[in-house]
C-alpha cells in the first residue's frame, strides 16, 4: 500500500500526459520513477527477510526515441508493472494489519503482562508482513533474460578493464626494460670496447673498466629477474600460492603473520590465474602498507572456500588508502574483476586497512 499511492499518482500523470499528446515522451521518466518505487520495495523486503533481491535494468540514456524503445522493451518494466498490479490485491494485507495493532496491544498486553502467557495477536501482524515480503520477493525478482543481459554487460565491462590493465602492464614492463636493463646492456659493449683498447697501454685502467662492466652486467641481470618476477613470479609456479605468500611475507619490512585455513595448503592448487591474482593482491597490499601505511604489523589470511579462494590482508597502519590516487590497487581490482572476483577495500582514516579478495574457481 505504501508504494500503491505513488504508483496511482504515476499512472494518473501518464494518463493525463497521454491525453495531452505528450504521454509517449513521459514514459521513460515514468519508468524511472517506477524503478525507484520498486527499488524501495526491494530494499524494505531485503531488510525484512535478509535475502537480497537483485536488480537488472538497462540504463535509460541517450535520445528520447532510444530511451522510449529501451523502456518499452525492458523485461524489468513488465516485472515492475506485474508487481504493481499484484500489489493491489495483496496490499490489502496492510489494511488487515491496521486494526490488529490496538487489539494486539490490549489483548497481548493483558496476556503477557498479567497472565504471563505468550502473545497471540501481535504475531499475526508479523506473519502478514512475512507473507507480503514473500510475495514481493517472488514478483520483484528480475526475469532470467534481464539477469543474463546484466551479466553480459558486467562481463563486457570487466573484459574492457582487463584489456586496460593488460596494456598498462605491458607499458610498465616496457618502461622497466627501457629504463633499466636495456640501458645497462647498451652501455656494456661500450665499456668492454674501452677495456679492449686500453688493455695493451694501461692494464690497470682496462681492469677497472672490466670490473665496471661486470658490475653493470650483474645489475642488468638482477633487473631482468625483477621484471620476470613481475610478470609471473617463478616461486608461484614452484611453491604455489601459500609458499609464495609466505616467502613474500618473509621478505617484507613488516612483521607479517600468514594463516591458512580450509585445506588450501594440503588440497589441490587453484588455477594459475587465480594464484597470480591473489598473489598480486597480497604483494600490492603489503607494498602499500610499507610505503604509505606507516604500520609495523600485517596479517594475511588465505582460505579455501567451497567455490573459490579468499584472501584477507590487514595492517595496523594509519589507513586512508585511496584506489584513485595510484594504479596499484586499481590494477589489482581490474585483474580480480576479470576473473569474476571481488575486491573490497576498507581503510578509514586512522586505520586499520583491510583488503578482502574473493576469487571464484572450481576445485
Amino acid at each position: 500500500m505504501r508504494s500503491l499511492c505513488l504508483f496511482v499518482t504515476v499512472l494518473l500523470i501518464t494518463a493525463v500526459g497521454t491525453v495531452a499528446m505528450v504521454g509517449a515522451w513521459l514514459l521513460p521518466e515514468t519508468v524511472l520513477l517506477v524503478r525507484r518505487i520498486a527499488g524501495a520495495e526491494r530494499a524494505m523486503t531485503t531488510a525484512w527477510t535478509g535475502r537480497e533481491i537483485p536488480e537488472a535494468y538497462p540504463p535509460l540514456t541517450g535520445p528520447v526515441r532510444l530511451r522510449l524503445r529501451t523502456a518499452v522493451r525492458d523485461p524489468g518494466t513488465r516485472t515492475d508493472l506485474r508487481w504493481m498490479t499484484a500489489s493491489y490485491g495483496y496490499g490489502a494485507l496492510v489494511l488487515l494489519a491496521l486494526p490488529l495493532w490496538p487489539v494486539g496491544l490490549v489483548v497481548d498486553g493483558v496476556r503477557c503482562g498479567l497472565l504471563r502467557r505468550a502473545p497471540v495477536v501481535l504475531p499475526l501482524i508479523t506473519r502478514l508482513a512475512d507473507l507480503e515480503a514473500r510475495w514481493s520477493q517472488a514478483l520483484l525478482r528480475p526475469a532470467p533474460q534481464a539477469l543474463l543481459a546484466a551479466r553480459v554487460e558486467r562481463l563486457a565491462a570487466t573484459r574492457a578493464d582487463a584489456i586496460t590493465a593488460h596494456e598498462a602492464e605491458l607499458r610498465r614492463i616496457e618502461r622497466d626494460l627501457h629504463d633499466g636493463a636495456q640501458a645497462r646492456l647498451v652501455s656494456l659493449p661500450m665499456r668492454l670496447g674501452l677495456a679492449l683498447r686500453a688493455y695493451d697501454r694501461d692494464p690497470e685502467a682496462a681492469r677497472a673498466l672490466l670490473v665496471d662492466a661486470h658490475r653493470h652486467a650483474q645489475e642488468a641481470l638482477t633487473e631482468l629477474r625483477q621484471v620476470v618476477r613481475g610478470i609471473h613470479p617463478p616461486i608461484l609456479t614452484d611453491r604455489g600460492l601459500v609458499g609464495a605468500v609466505r616467502a613474500l611475507a618473509g621478505s617484507s619490512a613488516l612483521d607479517v603473520a600468514v594463516s591458512v585455513t580450509g585445506g588450501l595448503e594440503e588440497g589441490p592448487r587453484p588455477p594459475a590465474a587465480i594464484e597470480a591474482a591473489a598473489y598480486s593482491a597480497v604483494a600490492e597490499a603489503l607494498t602499500n602498507a610499507v610505503r604509505h601505511g606507516g604500520g609495523r604489523r600485517a596479517d594475511v589470511r588465505l582460505e579455501r572456500l567451497r567455490a573459490g579462494a579468499w584472501a584477507v590482508i590487514s595492517d595496523d597502519g594509519h589507513g586512508g588508502a585511496d584506489e584513485q590516487s595510484g594504479t596499484g590497487l586499481l590494477g589489482v581490482r581490474r585483474r580480480v574483476a576479470a576473473l569474476d572476483g571481488e575486491l573490497t577495500v576498507s581503510s578509514p582514516a586512522g586505520g586499520p586497512t583491510v583488503i578482502v579478495v574473493e576469487l571464484p574457481c572450481v576445485w
